[in-house]
């Protein structure tokens, strides 16, 4: 097999993979990982058991997967806003911080999805280890995101910033769990999180 024919392939592997873990994000959001089975992702996604298996070893294979690509996108989504805020000296300091966070994960199914994720995290020693591993790969990028406002603005706060963002993902994260249960919009959830993120930012610097 030559490269040009080794390459859509692989394209068709990555998309295949894509879709599955796309289907398990809908599913597990909406019935937990315990009730999620093999073919309802399947017939979600609209491959055989087959298409599962040459892709996955397991259903917790696919689980830790799913974990790690919405960490990297959470990631990837705050350091792109970090850049973006970066050159904007007319945001208030509050509002810059709370601008960075609203990236990540504005939604019922979001918020749903990154429960499970956490609660299976919980029960299984293994998957803990990688979640954690995962969980501190963001709040490193949120300290990072404190420190660049703080030291371009001079600015001060009350505690460290690997306090202050441990503080703030904690309360975005209990936010959004109470906005998703009284069963919030994203446009509504947006607005609950910017105003108690508001309050709880403000707290934190030293003014």
């Amino acid at each position: 097999m030559n490269e040009s024919q080794k390459a859509p392939r692989g394209r068709s592997r990555e998309a295949t993979r894509a879709k599955l873990l796309g289907a398990a994000a809908e599913v597990f959001a909406e019935v937990g990982l315990g009730e999620a089975s093999v073919e309802r992702i399947c017939e979600r996604a609209g491959f055989t058991r087959g298409a599962f298996y040459s892709n996955f070893a397991s259903k917790d294979e696919m689980f830790l997967e799913l974990a790690t690509v919405v960490a990297r996108e959470r990631v990837s989504a705050v350091r792109a806003r970090i850049d973006e805020l970066a050159i904007d000296c007319d945001v208030p300091d509050v509002t810059v911080i709370i601008r960075a966070l609203d990236v990540v994960g504005d939604d019922r199914a979001s918020t749903m999805l990154m429960n499970e994720i956490s609660i299976h995290a919980m029960r299984d020693a293994d998957f803990a280890a990688a979640y954690s591993a995962q969980i501190d790969e963001v709040t490193g990028e949120v300290v990072q995101l404190i420190d660049e406002i703080t030291q371009s603005r001079g600015i001060r706060l009350r505690l460290s910033s690997v306090d202050a963002a441990r503080i703030i993902m904690g309360v975005w994260g209990d936010i959004s769990s109470r906005a998703a249960i009284a069963g919030l919009n994203a446009e509504a959830m947006a607005e609950q999180r910017t105003r108690e993120l508001g309050q709880i930012v403000d707290l934190l610097l030293d003014r």
